[in-house]
């Protein structure tokens, strides 16, 4: 009996001790789960690197690149062919108002010309041509105007104020040719004093680099450019106006023969 109740209390004694270390389990592994989650929260979270857009490149108007050339080809040489650009598109502009005005439907006003002559009704034409603008017509004036004094007067008088007509039609052109030849040669003026600015660059670094001659090389070929389109506009220019001339011209000519035909005509 003695030996089967010290068989029993060791026995109770070993579940006693195991329930309490079951116990302590559970305990151990929640605190090591709430250490867990406490540090999962205080992690910080790896932020993304965000994205900086690229700057886009601003788009230059063509006044902005048109100033920044003349900046760098240097206002000395840039103003000059300026002026010449201005001065000579505005005679060109006049110019070429002036001969759209002049023109007149010679073969209308021949008509015209023609029934008041028919009737003997001179004043009348003169009239006619008083009131029509352009060349033509006023050279018919002046031959009406002298129409008492024969016909070879009026001859005379149509060939001399034909002449005066021509020269007001040619009215600044050679000023308008002058500026096609100074633009480019400013422009060219321009360019050589580059060059010799560039060698005396090189000169006094003792060296011949890109970064040496670079300023000299862009104000020479800046300026020769710039000269080199502003006698190309005028020239073109220049060539329409000498072609309008060419084409009232013509039509004076004719004219004048038509009026003496129509004169020697009627005239008794």
């Amino acid at each position: 009996m003695s030996i089967f109740g010290l068989l029993t209390f060791a026995n109770f004694n070993g579940v006693m001790a195991q329930q309490p270390a079951e116990a302590a389990q559970p305990a151990t592994e929640q605190v090591d789960e709430q250490t867990a989650d406490s540090t999962v929260a205080e992690a910080p979270v790896a932020e993304e690197p965000e994205q900086v857009a690229a700057p886009a490149e601003e788009t230059k108007s063509f006044h902005q690149v048109l100033k920044e050339k003349y900046i760098q080809g240097g206002a000395g040489w840039m103003t000059p062919v300026l002026l010449c650009l201005i001065l000579g598109m505005a005679l060109i502009i006049e110019r070429i108002l002036y001969l759209n005005m002049a023109t007149t439907n010679v073969q209308k006003l021949l008509e015209g010309i023609e029934d008041h002559v028919k009737k003997g009704d001179y004043n009348g034409a003169k009239d006619l041509c008083r009131d029509t603008r352009g060349p033509v017509a006023s050279i018919f004036y002046q031959g009406l105007d002298r129409i008492n004094e024969g016909l070879d007067n009026v001859e005379k008088a149509v060939t001399s104020y034909g002449g005066v007509q021509m020269a007001r039609l040619e009215n600044n052109m050679t000023w308008i040719a002058l500026f096609i030849a100074l633009a480019p040669s400013f422009g060219f003026l321009g360019t050589v004093v580059g060059m010799v600015k560039a060698f005396d660059d090189i000169e006094v670094a003792g060296d011949i680099s890109p970064t040496v001659v670079a300023g000299g090389m862009k104000l020479a070929l800046i300026t020769t450019i710039f000269g080199l389109i502003t006698a190309i506009i005028l020239q073109i220019f220049y060539n329409y106006i000498l072609t309008k001339i060419e084409s009232l011209v013509a039509q004076m000519e004719d004219g004048s023969i038509s009026f003496m035909d129509i004169l020697v005509k009627y005239k008794k």
